[in-house]
């Protein structure tokens, strides 16, 4: 709602789940699923909130009714993370927990899918335990790999056996490979990239051929499966996200010319033969190549991709729309219908179709633009862009992550070298102040972002003239803005 501008009902639906929502019932719900739409859902309200008009409280984005929501579920599901190899159970009791008759096989999304919003959630509240569940859960899909490099479709969580061995980049395992890498990003953290790396260099080694991607034995790379799924449609957009555009362009022209025979992606579809396979002919509206079409517009502005889109709103139009919403199409050959629309049809479908065509939206915000506000912990940059979409399409400022801890040492550390980096211009003279009463929040991703000292402002950053390294009347949390990514590596 947010981003398509209706802030009038982003108001009112705030006020709606604040009077009417509980978790507290005895209810049995997909780990999985709660996380990426309850909980990423709760948290990208709770940061877009200020900017919606929302009244939102003191201390806020560390505080906030959305915020503790989000909290409240995602302790629903830690329960599920208690088994000997950390990797949780797919479903648990919101009530009771996990059911003693619970099945212990997991597929590998429902596993390795935590990492953004419960480390957002860590950073939010200042409770490490999302975070390290999520970890545990991803390095103990990292430890249980193959010999060459791959990991299967399902797994026990309780004897870490795998239980499907097929390996690819779609169904049930997608959004595993997709958060390592917007882990990454979000975390600024090497190890989870360097693990996606490793699995793209298997999976192009195993699983690509002619800018396809097959599905193999996890412990042979034999072809088990020679099919296209069209949930992995996301991996251009992926490939995009770690600058491998070349290979993400050729992958993505693949996956159109599926798109132009049908009107839309078959959920499966035989390579070999270049057609559906049976009994999965269907096109539930799904958002994925869409996806992949809005992040390589945004790196390539090539005009095909805006064809898609166009080709995309077209067909939706005409083959799905009915009178009560757009209707799942049943089957692609003859564009029969089903009597459901899917809740990802609005809450991502849509929604990059709509990001596609407007570039002036403030998700594509470069950071020239930014807001400075005051936190518990000192001023914080927010809504400067750089926004990592969970696998629901619900946008995470990166800068939130920044605003509600207090890193001592860090900030120590910095300042030393800022200190050091002085010493050697004897000439200058200049102040340092202990930054402890300031968050991480002040740093920025583009040099010319520094923030205003004044709270609560929007500022145009480009209006900065002064030198980024050599002025010394600026305030110590003014250099950690500019600065500040450049020390936080510990190299």
């Amino acid at each position: 709602l947010q981003i398509l501008g209706n802030v009038s009902e982003f108001q009112r639906v705030v006020n709606v789940l604040q009077e009417g929502v509980d978790f507290d019932i005895d209810v049995n719900a997909s780990v999985f699923e709660t996380n990426i739409r309850v909980v990423g859902g709760l948290l990208s309200a709770h940061l877009l909130s200020k900017k919606a008009g929302v009244e939102v409280e003191v201390g806020w984005p560390c505080s906030g009714p959305l915020l503790r929501m989000a909290e409240e579920a995602a302790r629903k599901l830690l329960p599920a993370f208690q088994t000997p190899t950390g990797m949780p159970y797919g479903t648990v009791n919101l009530l009771h927990g996990v059911n003693p008759g619970e099945t212990p096989v997991t597929c590998t999304a429902g596993i390795g899918t935590f990492i953004v919003e419960f480390a957002t959630l860590s950073h939010l509240t200042g409770d490490p335990v999302f975070e390290d569940v999520a970890r545990k859960a991803l390095k103990a899909l990292w430890k249980n790999r193959s010999d060459i490099g791959l990991v299967g479709n399902h797994i026990d969580v309780l004897t870490a056996k795998w239980v499907a061995q097929d390996a690819g980049i779609g169904a049930g395992v997608d959004s595993y490979f997709e958060y390592l890498v917007k882990g990454a990003i979000l975390l600024q953290d090497k190890e989870l990239m360097s693990m996606f790396l490793e699995y793209n260099k298997a999976i192009k080694n195993y699983t690509k051929f002619d800018d396809w991607y097959l599905w193999v034995q996890m412990y042979k790379g034999t072809v088990s499966m020679p099919v296209f799924q069209s949930l992995e449609a996301y991996w251009p957009g992926l490939q995009s996200l770690i600058g491998d555009v070349d290979n993400a362009m050729r992958t993505f022209l693949n996956y159109y010319t599926v798109w132009k025979q049908f009107g839309g992606l078959p959920e499966f579809y035989n390579i070999p033969q270049g057609y559906t396979v049976d009994k999965r002919e269907g096109y539930p509206l799904r958002p994925e190549l869409i996806e992949s079409a809005m992040y390589l517009y945004r790196a390539t502005r090539d005009p095909t991709l805006l064809e898609l889109g166009r080709d995309a709103v077209e067909s939706i139009e005409k083959i799905s729309k009915v009178d009560c919403g757009f209707a799942t199409i049943k089957d692609l050959r003859d564009h029969r219908l089903d009597n459901r629309m899917e809740s990802f049809f609005l809450a991502e479908t849509v929604k990059y179709l709509y990001l596609l065509f407007d570039p002036d939206n403030f998700i594509h915000n470069d950071g020239s633009v930014f807001d400075v506000v005051l936190t518990p912990y000192g001023e914080c940059v927010l809504n400067a862009g750089g926004y990592i979409f969970n696998t629901e399409a619900h946008p995470i400022d990166p800068a939130a992550l920044h605003c509600c801890r207090k890193r001592k040492e860090e900030q120590w550390e910095v300042e030393d070298l800022m200190r050091e980096f002085y010493s050697l211009k004897k000439n200058k003279k200049f102040t340092l102040k202990r930054a402890a009463d300031h968050g991480e929040g002040e740093s920025a991703k583009d040099p010319e972002d520094a923030p205003s000292e004044k709270g609560g402002e929007t500022r145009n950053s480009k209006k900065s003239s002064y030198s980024l390294l050599s002025c010394p009347s600026q305030s110590f949390n003014s250099k950690l803005a500019v600065l500040g990514q450049v020390f936080l590596d510990n190299n």
